[in-house]
């Protein structure tokens, strides 16, 4: 079992980056799919990205694809978000997961962060 910790977060103005970063602590981390999550307010938790156990398959929601790069350094144990050409609706606490496989990041069981704020401005 691993324990996650996000950090990264902030306020940018849009069109700005953000880096997030997920730092994991325990045994296994190269064993773990991870993931992204975001959360604004009123609405409900979404997948954002995905990444496997060796970072060569990575997976975006629609609306970040070609603007937010999903990442993952095992020597480091910690997941990354690179997020560009951030804009307003990207505003949301964002989450990191660790689940058994890529496929099941989404939807399936897995080790929650506590998250960390994101704040877009106009």
């Amino acid at each position: 079992q691993v324990q996650l910790v996000e950090s990264g977060g902030g306020l940018v103005q849009a069109g700005e980056s953000l880096t997030l970063s997920c730092v994991a602590s325990g045994r296994g981390f190269s064993n773990y799919a991870m993931g992204w999550f975001r959360q604004a307010p009123g609405k409900e938790r979404e997948f954002v990205a995905a990444i496997s156990q060796n970072g060569r398959n990575t997976y975006y929601t629609g609306s970040v694809k070609g603007r937010f790069t999903i990442s993952r350094d095992n020597a480091k144990n910690t997941v990354y978000l690179q997020m560009n050409s951030t804009k307003p609706e990207d505003t949301a606490v964002y989450y990191c997961k660790a689940g058994p496989t890529t496929v099941q990041i989404p939807t399936g069981s897995g080790t929650w962060g506590q998250g960390t704020q994101v704040t877009v401005s106009s």
